[in-house]
């Protein structure tokens, strides 16, 4: 299959941002897609080359894109830097410089190797180039992983080279997200609706979309139900709503709930298969190098070799016997000096589910039935150990189980549905579990995960930093991410520091497409990082986009006074705040209020 078919169905995409334009254009390439290409062409589409959680990098900059394209066209390398300023976009630079010059300079360049003509790269050719550059390490692994790159551009037309030069720097922005290649599958093989449950649980088994694809294209929707879950291959992991009070947490779960610690430390999903251990995150990074104690207890702890757990890694101070902060626990988060970490930087981690054991998927099974198979393979040891837990049926023992884990140092507590229909929902946000994390008195304000979209110059002390940022919720529904709130306070100058270097790496010079927005920041930044935020409450405002009309025409809802709390690396964009979230807690905040 020729790789112009697809950097053709890349400007198609590009040029919409309607997601069932979308649909249909992803539609029209699975039907010229060979079986054999398929895996390779989902996961191109997608900006990628593996699944997500093989962490797969291409260890390209912009400076370093930079020269290669100025070695492909001729041209000095300050005259691309400022082309680049100007567009914005180093695919279009690559694009247009290309088209000008041609290949006449290239030629020299690969006069001793046999060329082949312009369009005539194949999918096979860019993945497999793709993957040598990810594989290229070590001494004079960034002139390899360069030379490697002008060769693709020697064999590419304009287009191909700017969708090329996107995929090395991770900015393909064709605004498709897994969930919209499932409904485009969904429609491709099978009938809509029913078959997009089918695929999106096998896509959430697998962490993979890649290999649902191509499963679907071998074997059909057969294949699909056939897909079941693999130890060291992640679950996406399942997520709580919040509601706003305890009366009505306790009436949608039936008036009796399970409920749980929500301790203040990161998630971890654990896999182990005889000696072998893979820690993930919540954002389906392995971060098994991190915790090398955590590995060794959990072989300890659970009398099973074949088996997946989820917990809570927390920072733990064994001498007053109490949990330390989350920012505590970030401190482990380093590829060096691991082992000074362990030794000054103690944790313990709170086993609260259990989802697959000696060769059985446990995700169909109830809460009530998970949480009992767990309580019966686990061996407490002074890392693992059982999360907290009690069944309550009034407001008054929630209240109190409540403030009891606020005296525990955690963020709150997790009421979870114990009637049957209870089932681990692999990467779903349901009503099964939900999270309670203040009281709603005035001493308190919730807090929200949201990510970054653009930010303002800072003026005065904040000269030179990017001083203030926009916010947005993430519209599950639509893909999309909508503003929700400027953010400038709570930040240290060491966080501004921070975030200014962050930030500007991620700096686009247009609005991402998948950015709703009514105002126009100095800076539009690639929507990847997620900050915490809390907020005194939430008003409707004509200025931003959350839930734009919902409430009320041409207004959207705003988080009033936002103040920055801390950097949420341990999640995906995805996996931020909703806008369904901000409009049911809106709701509930006018009801409280009446």
């Amino acid at each position: 299959m020729k790789y112009s078919i697809l950097s053709d169905i890349f400007k198609k995409l590009d040029s919409t941002t309607k997601r069932l334009e979308m649909i249909e254009i992803l539609i029209e390439l699975f039907n010229k897609t060979p079986i054999e290409n398929f895996r390779h062409v989902i996961y191109l589409t997608s900006g990628k080359i593996g699944a997500d959680y093989k962490n797969l990098d291409f260890g390209f900059a912009d400076k370093m894109v930079i020269k290669v394209i100025a070695k492909a066209v001729g041209k000095p390398v300050k005259q691309i830097s400022d082309l680049y300023k100007q567009i914005g976009d180093l695919g279009e630079v690559a694009e247009l410089l290309i088209k000008e010059t041609g290949q006449q300079h290239l030629g020299a360049f690969f006069q001793t190797t046999t060329s082949k003509q312009k369009n005539s790269l194949t999918i096979e050719d860019v993945w497999n180039n793709l993957h040598k550059i990810v594989n290229t390490e070590g001494k004079g692994s960034a002139s390899k992983k360069t030379n490697i790159l002008l060769g693709m551009f020697s064999e590419a037309s304009p287009n191909e080279a700017k969708y090329i030069t996107r995929t090395v720097l991770t900015q393909l922005r064709l605004g498709v997200k897994d969930l919209t290649i499932i409904e485009a599958l969904s429609r491709k093989f099978g009938d809509g609706k029913e078959a997009r449950v089918k695929i999106e649980r096998a896509y959430n088994v697998t962490s993979d979309i890649g290999e649902v694809g191509e499963v679907l294209a071998r074997n059909g929707m057969e294949g699909i139900e056939k897909i079941t879950i693999q130890v060291g291959r992640p679950i996406r992991m399942m997520a709580a709503q919040r509601m706003a009070s305890i009366e009505e947490i306790l009436e949608k779960l039936g008036g009796e709930c399970a409920l749980e610690f929500k301790y203040d430390g990161e998630r971890v999903q654990g896999h182990i298969l005889n000696d072998d251990v893979s820690l993930y995150s919540r954002n389906l990074n392995e971060i098994s190098s991190m915790y090398p104690d955590v590995e060794k207890a959990l072989k300890n702890s659970l009398k099973s070799k074949d088996i997946i757990v989820e917990g809570e890694i927390t920072a733990w101070d064994p001498v007053d016997e109490k949990l330390k902060p989350f920012q505590i626990l970030m401190s482990r988060k380093r590829k060096y000096g691991i082992n000074e970490a362990v030794q000054s930087i103690p944790v313990k981690v709170f086993l609260f589910d259990i989802l697959y054991i000696d060769g059985e998927s446990l995700l169909e099974k109830s809460y009530p039935q998970r949480r009992k198979i767990l309580e019966s393979n686990i061996l407490d040891n002074d890392i693992i150990v059982l999360s907290s837990r009690k069944i309550v049926s009034s407001p008054v023992l929630f209240e109190e189980y409540f403030e009891n884990a606020i005296e525990n140092g955690c963020e709150g507590i997790m009421a979870k549905d114990t009637r049957d229909e209870t089932q681990y929902q692999a990467g779903n946000r349901g009503f099964l579990w939900i999270k309670h994390k203040f009281d709603y008195s005035e001493s308190f304000a919730d807090s929200y995960d949201f990510i970054v979209v653009g930010g303002f110059y800072g003026k005065g002390r904040r000269k030179g930093t990017l001083g203030t940022l926009l916010m947005a919720a993430f519209n599950a529904e639509e893909e999309r991410f909508e503003t929700v709130c400027k953010l400038g306070s709570g930040f240290t100058d060491e966080d501004l520091a921070k975030v200014t270097e962050d930030l500007m790496k991620l700096k686009v010079e247009q609005r991402p497409k998948d950015v709703i927005s009514k105002m126009t920041p100095d800076v539009w930044i690639q929507p990847t990082k997620v900050y915490e935020i809390q907020g005194a409450d939430l008003s409707t405002s004509p200025i931003h986009t959350c839930a734009l009309d919902e409430i009320k025409k041409d207004t959207g809802i705003a988080i009033r006074f936002p103040r920055f709390i801390r950097f949420r690396d341990d999640k995906n964009p995805d996996q931020a705040t909703t806008t369904s979230e901000i409009i049911n807690a809106y709701k509930n905040q006018r009801t409280k209020n009446r």
